[in-house]
This record gives C-alpha cells, sequence and structure tokens, in this order.
C-alpha cells in the first residue's frame, strides 16, 4: 500500500490519481498506524515551509514520519515535501522541517521571475530507477518559488535551467526528491511514478 501523507498543504487527490492511474492502490491518510504500515510513502506539498511544519507538528506527523524513513521503505517527496526533508529553509528561518538531509532551502535570485512557474527540461545528473523510460529533454511542471542546496552534492540526480543550473531532484538511500509535479506533468510524469511505484526496498 502506498501513503499520500495529508497535512492539508498539497494537491493530494491529484497525486492519488495520478499513483492508481499508474497501476498502484493509494490512500490519503494522516493516521500514524498506516503510515507504519506502508508499503511506499508519497509526501507531497503546495504552500509555505513555516505553515507545513505547523500542519506536521499539529498532526503528530513528525515521529512517525521519521520512524518510517529509518526503516529503508522508498519516501518520495514532491515539490515542498521535498524541501520539508531539509532543516530550514530561508522562506522560514524559525521553522524547523524533518532535517534528515544536510544542507539548505534557498529563494531564488530577485532578478529572476518568481514563483518559477511552467514548463522546464529535466537533465539527468546521475542514473536513478526514476529516469527508467524517461526521454531527453523531456519536460516537467515546476511551480516553486525555492530550491534545495544540499550539502552532498552526490544526491543530485537532476537539474534544470533557470537563471543558471539548478538542482531538482534527488536520491539519498530510500529517500527521493523532486521538485517538479510527476502528477502534473502528462506522461513523463505518470512514467516517473511508475518507477517510484515498481521500486524494490
Amino acid at each position: 500500500m502506498i501513503c499520500i501523507i495529508n497535512y492539508e498543504a498539497g494537491n493530494l487527490r491529484s497525486v492519488q490519481k495520478a499513483v492508481e492511474f499508474s497501476g498502484a492502490r493509494a490512500v490519503i491518510t494522516s493516521d500514524p498506524v498506516e503510515i507504519a504500515r506502508a508499503d511506499k510513502i508519497i509526501f507531497p506539498g503546495v504552500g509555505a515551509f513555516g505553515q507545513a511544519v505547523e500542519k506536521i507538528d499539529q498532526k503528530h506527523l513528525r515521529e512517525p514520519l521519521l520512524d518510517y524513513i529509518a526503516t529503508g521503505r522508498p519516501f518520495l517527496g514532491i515539490c515542498l515535501g521535498m524541501q520539508l526533508l531539509f532543516a530550514g529553509s530561508e522562506e522560514d528561518k524559525t521553522s524547523r522541517g524533518l532535517a534528515v538531509l544536510q544542507g539548505r532551502v534557498k529563494r531564488f535570485a530577485h532578478e529572476l521571475k518568481v514563483p518559477h512557474l511552467g514548463w522546464n527540461v529535466l537533465i539527468p545528473t546521475r542514473r536513478s530507477p526514476l529516469w527508467e523510460g524517461i526521454p531527453q529533454d523531456s519536460y516537467f511542471y515546476f511551480a516553486h518559488s525555492y530550491f534545495f542546496v544540499p550539502d552532498d552534492p552526490a544526491i543530485v540526480i537532476g537539474e534544470t535551467e533557470y537563471g543558471g543550473r539548478v538542482p531538482i531532484a534527488l536520491q539519498s538511500k530510500n529517500i527521493y526528491g523532486l521538485q517538479f509535479h510527476p502528477e502534473k506533468s502528462q506522461k513523463v510524469g505518470l512514467q516517473v511514478l511508475r518507477n517510484f511505484i515498481n521500486l524494490k526496498d
């Protein structure tokens, strides 16, 4: 079973429909028991970093999510959900994310149009099971004002061009992260989700 985490900061039904279209059963939940039993977790997110952290803590999700990640089962963060894997963001310097990855989340330079909204080409920088069957120069859909900068650049598996090369996808052991929205990225987005669904522990 795939659990899509509900912390009131994501387009949950769109993600659920995309996962089910890709061939898997998915439940939207904030139940710690279901989280503990999940085969895979998808952690989507849109909105503000600080508000999302507040909802995570109000719903007592921090410990169940960290416990799940520690088991080594696959975990996918999408957009804000990926940024929350880091300790903090320039968007809200008082709120602490899940801190399972080392690095920071930075705002795009002021001379760039923010948010970065629309379609950009994925530039894979490392082989990853998420990229199986993804044609070269594929476009994915983005909607974000902040981007991650990891302490360990080896976890970056994809970049795009937006005021220079920007990291937009990561893989660290059982943790995967995507800055783009696969559920809104048509056939290639569904293929990325299918690749995650097919991961073996």
